[in-house]
This record gives C-alpha cells, structure tokens and sequence, in this order.
C-alpha cells in the first residue's frame, strides 16, 4: 500500500468516526440547552478532555513546533504562553463564568446590564475571535493535505479548504454541543496517543538524553548554542523585544477571553466539576505542551530546517509529520509512511475537532445573542433559535473559508496568537470589569468590547502581517505599525475605553444587580435563570 493510500485510507477513518459520533449524539436530546451546552450532562473529567481537545489545536501540533524547529527558544515561548494562560482562566473567570452564565459569554456581560448593546457588541466579538482562529486551523488543514497526497495544484489545496468548512459545518449543525464534545474528546485521546508516540522515538534515537538531542538541533541548523537561548527570533532590536512581550501579553491573557473555551465551562452541572475540567486540562495540556519541546528540537535535529526546505516553505507547519516520517525510517520505508500517515491522520481529527468548536460558539453567539435577545427582543422559539444557529454555522464557516484561501503561508500558531490578541483586547476586560467593579455598566462593556476589537483590527491591517514582503498582501506595503502582534497596545486599550465609558456614564448604579451577581458567580446559585434588564 502505498502512503497516499494509506494516508488517504486513514484520513477516511478519521472522518468516518467523527461523522458516526456526530450522528449518535443529534439523537440523544433536543432544545436550546443540549444545542448549546450538551445537556450540561459532561462531567469534569469529560469536559477537562474536551477543552484540552478543544485548546490543543493545529497550532499547537503543527505550528509551535514547526516554530522550535526554525527559531529554537524563542519558539517555545508559544507553548510557555499558552500554558502558563490556563493558569489566569482557571483563577479569574472559569468557576465564576460557569456560576453567573448560562450559553454565551453575553450572558454573563448582560446579566446586570441593558441586553441589546451589550450582547450585540458581544456577538461582534465573538465572530471575529472565531473567524481569526478559524483560519489558522484551515490554514493547517491545506498544508497537511498538500503535504499527504503530494497535491501542488493552488486549486486542489483551496479545495479541501473547502472541505474542511463543509465537514465542520455538518457537525455544529447536526450534532450541536453534544456531537463537538465527543468529537473533542476522541480528537484530545488521539492527539496525546500519537504524540507520545513520536516523543518516545525522537528520544529514542538520541538515547533518552535530551541534552544530547539539543546539542544534535544546534550543530544541524549551524546556528550553534543561540539557537538554544533567547533571542534568535525576537532579540535582534529593540522594536522585536517589544513584539516579543506583546505577543507574550496576547498569549497569557487571551485565553480567559477565548469565547470558545469559555462556553465549555456551561457544558458542565456544578462549579466543582467546571474547576475539576480545568485542573484535567492543565495536566493534559502541560504535559503535550512539554512534549513540544521534543517534537521541535528532534526536527531541528533530524530534519533539514534551512530557508528552502519543505519545513521553512510551509512556515513551519510541516515539521511533525514530517518528523514522524523521519523516525519510522524516512521517506520511501514503510514505516514512515505509516507515521507520517498517523500523525497526520491525527493532525486532521485535530483541526475537525477545533473548527466544529469554533464554529459552534460564533453560531450560538449569532442565534442565542443577537437573533433570540436582540432582534426578536427574548421572544423567539426554542426550535427557531437552533435554526437560526445552524444558518449562521454556513455563513461563518463560508467567512472562514474564503478569508483561508490566500493566508496559505503563514504560520497557523503565529495566526492563533492574533485571535488570543483580540480576545485579550476586547473580551477580557470587560468580563473582569464586570466581575470585580461594581461601578462598571453597559456603556463601559459596549466601549470595553468595540475600544478593544477595533484598536486590535486597525493595528494589525495597519501591521507588517497584512501588507508588504511578508504578509498576506504581497504586491502593496501600507504598514507603519512595526509589531506583529499588537496585544501590547490594545490590551490596554480595551481596559482604558472600558474605564472611560464606565465612569462617563449617566446611568444610575444598579447595586442591587451586582450584588446579584457576585453571589451568583460565587455560588452558583439561579445560573440556570441568568437573564438581563
């Protein structure tokens, strides 16, 4: 059998099983609550599974490492970031989000607050959030593609962009919550199984000494011990240090305002099992983020990482199947073609399993918090929110898809961190104002969301990411913004418009409501009955 039909034999597989567990879960429940939350019927552990499936994206499998492999250390500061972010999602806002919400992250933001400006701004958000972190996971899906079936053609590679979108697209509307989370879960067990795996080997073949395989990656990218210290990446000057804590700001802080992490926190019954899911994803995601490092270093040791190679050509995203390649005995030996075919094979679970997430919170946010509160002002039918949901997982994934196509070379962590930026910026804030400020109203959450979204947006068209020698728009250069993650800035940004709508206000202090809500979000209490005024 050759690799292209294995790969291809195990891509099926793949796609057979999640579509099967797509299917299973459409028939185990009907209505808003199992649509959008799955019944609330997962138990932490369950629900910790799902959100290291759901958090350990193609970016995390094929872009950071793809990122060690060319930069060294400087790459792993992607996985230190994201990892050390569970850290504030699990102290700020997990437990009390679980306790004051009830679907979407506006639920919580208009519960002491007026509904229609505060969820539209919300909504806004969250479709942008999502369609950023969208396109990194398809992004992702075209280059493991290519790479597998030996496809050059620009057309076959937009194709199963496409494909992608469509599959994603069946199971948010077929399966709702219920079908994402077991696909997450299936996707988190594959993607740890197979990682381990090919941690063992690349140790394997440095003699369990890992010292010794970080000496084997600096002799062979010739860059010799800087590529084991800081700096190669973001050291040269002064403005790339400030890109280096900007992304590090995106990084840490956007993950307490990822709306597609923050609504499996509703997946689950009780606060304890919300805090017990965090705990599990922190073990889970620590330990991969860790075995990062070996995945990132082996490729730099056992690969060819140099400006014209497979790796650098496709930003990095290459470097573990093509690593699992290399460990089974290279190109051409039967078992590189059936690593290269697994672990890719698990890359693809990966991306379904991420964009099915993604793709279903926008949706819920479009139909739950813009169509049923805003537009049809809490009148609209249970049946007609959910329809409304699935219409609105064809336009985003379609949003999505379109906006992939040309953003083919570059690197999908580096995409991700933008979304984390923009979490950072415009959700963010406004959640932690409205926990701990009392003073805090729906003018400071509208300018919060807008200040934060749209400081973001201007600073990364205005950035060297969109235009110029490197960016998505190669034939015009408008960039005067130096960075490319603008997290440093509009973080800030978000936290000051929300400050100075907040205290500019005339609208009287509601006490009462926010009292309401601190006993709701420290307790629990009446969370399934969380509405607005």
């Amino acid at each position: 059998m050759s690799s292209q039909t294995l790969t291809a034999a195990l891509f099926i597989a793949v796609v057979l099983l999640t579509v099967g567990i797509t299917f299973w879960a459409s028939r185990q429940g009907s209505g808003t609550t199992n649509f959008y939350a799955g019944g609330r019927s997962f138990s932490g552990f369950q629900n910790g599974m799902a959100v290291s499936g759901d958090y350990m994206s193609a970016a995390s499998f094929l872009g950071i490492s793809g990122l060690i492999a060319l930069n060294g250390y400087d790459g792993f500061l992607y996985s230190i970031g994201f990892l050390v972010a569970w850290l504030v999602a699990l102290l700020l806002v997990a437990e009390l989000l679980r306790n004051s919400g009830r679907y979407t992250m506006a639920d919580q933001l208009a519960y002491r607050m007026k509904q229609r400006p505060v969820r539209t701004a919300a909504a806004t958000s969250t479709v942008v959030v999502s369609i950023f972190y969208l396109l990194a996971q398809m992004v992702g899906a075209g280059a493991l593609v290519a790479l597998l079936l030996d496809v050059q053609s620009e057309t076959l590679k937009a194709l199963t962009i496409v494909v992608v979108g469509m599959l994603m697209v069946f199971y948010v509307t077929v399966g709702g919550m219920k079908g994402t989370t077991y696909v997450q879960i299936v996707k988190a067990v594959l993607l740890m199984t197979g990682t381990v795996l090919i941690t063992v080997l690349v140790l394997a073949e440095f003699g369990f000494n890992f010292s010794e395989l970080l000496q084997a990656a600096s002799d062979k990218t010739g860059k010799g011990e800087a590529f084991l210290q800081p700096g190669l990446a973001y050291g040269e000057n002064t403005t790339s240090k400030i890109d280096f804590l900007s992304l590090g700001l995106a990084l840490v802080l956007g993950t307490a305002g990822l709306p597609h992490i923050l609504i499996r926190f509703y997946t689950v019954p009780t606060a304890k099992a919300a805090r017990t899911s965090v705990l599990w994803a922190i073990g889970l995601i620590g330990t991969f983020y860790l075995m990062t490092l070996v995945l990132g270093f082996g490729a730099a040791a056992m690969l060819d990482t140099g400006p014209d190679s497979e790796v650098a050509e496709s930003g990095g995203n290459l470097a573990s199947p093509l690593l699992a390649e290399a460990v089974g005995g290279g190109a051409g030996s039967t078992g590189g073609a059936v690593l290269l075919a697994l672990i890719s094979a698990v890359a693809f679970a990966t991306i379904l399993a991420v964009v099915a997430g993604l793709t279903l919170t926008s949706a819920s946010s479009v139909a739950h918090d813009l169509y049923a509160t805003v537009f049809k002002r809490g009148q609209a039918s249970e049946k007609d929110e959910v329809r409304v949901a699935r219409i609105a997982a064809f336009v985003i994934g379609g949003i999505a898809v379109v906006l992939a196509i040309p953003a083919q070379k570059l690197n999908i962590a580096f995409l991700v961190a933008l979304a984390f930026a923009v979490a950072a910026s415009a959700n963010l804030p406004s959640l932690i104002y409205n926990l701990f400020w009392r003073r805090f109203n729906t003018r400071g959450a509208v300018w919060a969301i807008y200040g934060g979204l749209l400081t973001c947006l201007v600073l990364v068209f205005f950035s060297p990411v969109v235009s110029g020698a490197e960016g998505l728009v190669t034939g015009a250069d408008w960039s005067w913004f130096p960075l490319s993650n603008p997290g440093i800035i509009s973080i800030p940004a978000g936290f000051l418009f929300g400050w100075l709508g907040a205290v500019t206000s005339k609208e009287p202090e509601s006490e009462e409501r926010y009292t309401e809500l601190e006993v709701r979000s420290l307790t629990g209490a009446g969370s399934e009955t969380a509405v607005g005024h």
